[in-house]
């Protein structure tokens, strides 16, 4: 959750690279994006163990934005129905 207007530093580590993030939100949140984009790399590497890491890199956040997306449609899904509901 974001902490006013203070910008914050939080060093992370993704697919053994450390990055340092500035930003409003607060450090737990930073890490807890960082551990699932490396989580996300990790097993995606798994299954292309070929993939140089710029390639890797790509595929990762062409799978994390296709989960974004499918999340945004399923939320204007539900608020579609509640508002149906509502009438």
């Amino acid at each position: 959750m974001s902490e006013g207007n203070k910008k914050q530093r939080t060093t992370v580590s993704i697919y053994g690279q450390q990055y340092t993030i500035v930003g409003k939100e607060s450090s737990s949140h930073v890490v807890r994006v960082a551990e699932y984009v490396d989580h996300k790399m990790r097993e995606i590497k798994n299954s292309n163990p070929y993939l140089d890491t710029t390639k890797l890199a790509v595929l990762t956040s062409i799978n994390l934005v296709d989960e974004h997306l499918k999340l945004l449609e399923k939320l204007k899904e539900y608020e579609n129905e509640e508002n149906e509901k509502d009438r």
